[in-house]
């Protein structure tokens, strides 16, 4: 693979169908990919335990916190940088190596504390054996960046896919062997190995890494930034775990996380390919001179225009929407899920700000605006807790929208784009959703008893025709645009 570049000064027609072709293949194949695990993951939902998956959650805590420090942010210097030749990556690879190596022994080490914070002694050898993970992490990172550089999201699409379902395979037969919580472990062991090995052969990376590291300041700077930004989001992101997991046992976690999972679905497993994509594209853009503000707000708007209706939707839909896909034992999860569902737009614009920033080589705007969510949503969460469970969830509804705010004041200057194009991007799909919402609701409660499977499909039925419809009436030129992108137009 070539990996000095000439490439960010092609034509903006050529880049437009690379984008075009890169989000169709990371799109499409994330859709085929998650319909795979989605199956698997419900099916052994149904057969572990809130406990279960409460328990893997305080464990998830520590491996995001260290994974914010594996070394992501050199891969993404690798894309953004305009020139970077073999022995720069040989570097990058060499820091990677020791970053995730130093990463497993500290995760071994700390084990016994984290049981001890949680008061589950179970969590200690659950980490420990998650330490593992850690050793395919160098050889993931690097392959992606270098696919990543090149736009080149075929083969990185079809390794995902090919990972996706070796870890669902992984997944039922824990499950139905016995396994218990170590399915949770297992599954995502075979993801990750699995891909590691898949985009290392597609990207053809495999070298020797290189400990020299004179001369590789600018990366390990840009890299720095892009992690002090993800410590930061740590802050944020897990503060709800880490408090819950503090305040009420596994059972209780388990019911929160599992609600968070169906609300963040959209969130997690569509939008970062996405991201991955744009901020390819947008690195491109700036590095020939490109204006980010005639990208940003089309993509955020096509964006939500998925993302808006599935939150809503979600929200409207949450106690059938449980019972069906979870079972009768989680339907204590319902008013959590809806709580929850009202508040993922505010979090999902926010995620969005991230690859047009970064694109434009100011990692630290994002790491301001992430430092002040780590001091407002663990306060939130404080006091939500007190509440109960549904008290944190509560607590998203208040403080992300204010965070929004806060993120879209600082990061649209640095963009280039006004508050009023943003607005104005972002309110066709959030109000016909709403309004979707809103009818799905009292069609609900016009219902006759229904089995749970019935009501939940003519209560989809009725939110698609409605969103649909109302987007042709009130916001067709989103609806053509929409169609046009996919049609290669637009």
């Amino acid at each position: 693979m070539n990996i000095t570049a000439s490439e960010p000064n092609q034509p903006a027609e050529s880049l437009r169908q690379q984008v075009r072709a890169a989000v169709l293949w990371r799109s499409g194949t994330q859709i085929l990919g998650q319909l795979i695990a989605w199956s698997s993951t419900f099916l052994v939902i149904r057969v572990l335990t809130p406990a279960d998956y409460g328990l893997v959650a305080m464990t998830g805590v520590v491996l995001l916190l260290l994974s914010m420090l594996n070394g992501y942010g050199l891969a993404n210097a690798v894309i953004q940088h305009a020139e970077v030749d073999r022995r720069q990556i040989a570097q990058v690879f060499g820091m990677l190596v020791l970053l995730n190596g130093a990463l497993a022994l500290a995760q071994v080490a700390a084990a016994p504390l984290v049981a001890d914070y949680y008061r589950e002694p179970m969590v200690a050898r659950l980490l420990q054996v998650q330490a593992l993970l850690y050793i395919p992490t160098p050889f993931a990172s690097l392959a992606y960046a270098l696919l990543a550089r090149a736009m080149e999201f075929r083969r990185q699409a079809q390794v995902n896919l090919l990972s996706s379902v070796a870890g669902a395979i992984a997944a039922l037969t824990g499950a139905y062997a016995g396994l218990g919580v170590w399915t949770l472990v297992l599954a995502p062991g075979v993801m990750f190995y699995t891909r590691a090995i898949g985009l290392t052969i597609a990207a053809r990376s495999l070298m020797w890494p290189s400990f020299r590291f004179a001369g590789s300041g600018q990366l390990a700077r840009f890299g720095g930034l892009v992690a002090a930004s993800g410590l930061l989001n740590f802050a944020q992101s897990q503060a709800d775990i880490l408090i819950a997991g503090r305040w009420f046992d596994a059972h209780a976690v388990g019911i929160y996380t599992t609600a968070l999972f169906l609300t963040q679905v959209f969130a997690n497993k569509f939008v970062p390919p996405l991201n991955e994509v744009a901020f390819s594209a947008y690195a491109r853009l700036h590095q020939a001179g490109g204006a980010l503000a005639g990208a940003f707000p089309g993509a955020v708007r096509l964006v939500m225009l998925a993302a808006m209706p599935f939150y809503f939707g979600v929200a409207a839909v949450a106690e059938p929407l449980v019972h069906v896909l979870l079972g009768p034992k989680w339907l204590e999860a319902a008013p959590i899920v809806r709580l929850l569902a009202i508040a993922m737009p505010c979090w999902t614009l926010q995620t969005l700000f991230q690859p047009a920033i970064d694109a434009a080589g100011r990692p630290g705007v994002t790491a301001g605006t992430t430092a002040v969510g780590a001091i407002l949503l663990p306060i939130a969460f404080l006091i939500g807790v007190r509440y109960g469970i549904a008290g944190i969830a509560a607590a998203w509804i208040v403080a992300h929208p204010l965070l929004l705010a806060i993120v879209a004041a600082r990061a649209l200057p640095v963009i280039g784009v006004s508050v009023g194009a943003y607005l104005r991007a972002i309110a066709p799909p959030v109000l016909v959703a709403a309004a979707m919402a809103l009818l799905v609701g009292a069609t609900d409660a016009a219902l006759p008893a229904l089995a749970p499977a019935v009501r939940l499909i003519v209560l989809v039925l009725v939110g698609g025709v409605a969103y649909l419809g109302g987007l042709a009436l009130f916001a067709r030129a989103t609806l053509r645009e929409a169609i046009a992108a996919i049609r290669t137009r637009g």
